[in-house]
């Protein structure tokens, strides 16, 4: 896919000088598939602009591309979401990806104007249909540049943010592998395939480990076993995984930050510090 290279910028750099050259890069992206013939990724780019008005910490046209976005004013938030998205999402399916951030901000907004969303679209994302889906090595070069992220934007956010990641499907093993400081408050793990280590105890972390699987959801039908490499272990929505379960509704594999949901309602409050409902207490 033709692109230009990302923009060089220095760790220093303001973040509204950062935004900008995102947004050139952008456009210069969606200037290039257009003149190759590549309508449609041309339109996706342009969506993704927002008319000029999209704040990206990184953007990489290039091949199925990386965006790292912030949704809420960054340095004045100290209570940051990082989503970590899982299997299919690349600039093609951005959008669906960035509606869920959208839900969760505006979520976080009605509660505590001072939040912030990341969607951190910051690696090679499996196909759901593929081999390398059911191995650790894309989690694994996704973990080496979530951890550093992390430690930058924590930086970026007002002094003393809490950030929080919410760990989808296959994003769900990137963060169980990612090292996190103290700034990482919470870890929020939903439709996961499992991690690949035995329990909460067994993560790089000492965040708060949270697990949630909606009632719909496809994945509580893959085993839940590794051998040889494959496979990822013990699910952690199961109790002897030792995560803190929390209420994620009847949804399904693609539900759990879509407006007015139980599980939407759920990863707000780990973001805000408040206590979820339990899957208990949501059924009475």
């Amino acid at each position: 896919m033709p692109a230009p290279a990302p923009a060089v910028l220095a760790e220093h750099t303001a973040l509204p000088d950062r935004y900008a050259a995102n947004r050139a890069n952008l456009a210069e992206a969606a200037r290039m598939a257009e003149a190759a013939g590549r309508s449609g990724r041309a339109a996706k780019l342009r969506a993704m602009g927002a008319e000029g008005a999209a704040r990206f910490l990184v953007f990489d046209g290039r091949g199925a591309g990386r965006a790292v976005e912030v949704l809420g004013d960054l340095e004045t938030a100290d209570r940051v979401a990082v989503l970590v998205p899982g299997s299919d999402t690349t600039l093609d399916t951005y959008q669906r990806f960035r509606a869920g951030a959208v839900a969760l901000q505006q979520r976080l907004q009605a509660e505590h104007p001072r939040s912030a969303v990341v969607a951190w679209l910051g690696y090679d994302t499996p196909g759901t249909v593929s081999a390398s889906v059911l191995t650790a090595g894309r989690a694994d070069a996704g973990a080496a540049e979530l951890g550093p992220f992390l430690d930058r934007l924590a930086r970026a956010a007002a002094p003393g943010a809490r950030l929080s990641l919410l760990c989808h499907s296959y994003g769900s093993v990137v963060c169980a592998r990612t090292g996190t400081g103290p700034q990482v408050t919470d870890i929020a793990l939903f439709g996961s395939p499992g991690t690949g280590a035995g329990s909460a105890a067994g993560l790089p972390t000492a965040a708060r480990v949270w697990a949630g699987r909606g009632g719909s959801d496809w994945i509580a039908d893959v085993p839940h076993v590794r051998l040889g490499g494959v496979g990822f272990g013990t699910d952690p929505a199961d109790p002897a995984f030792g995560a803190r379960p929390f209420a994620a509704g009847p949804g399904g594999h693609s539900d759990y930050l879509k407006p007015g949901t139980v599980s939407l309602d759920s990863l707000t409050r780990i973001v805000l510090g408040t206590s979820p409902a339990t899957p208990e207490a949501s059924r009475v």
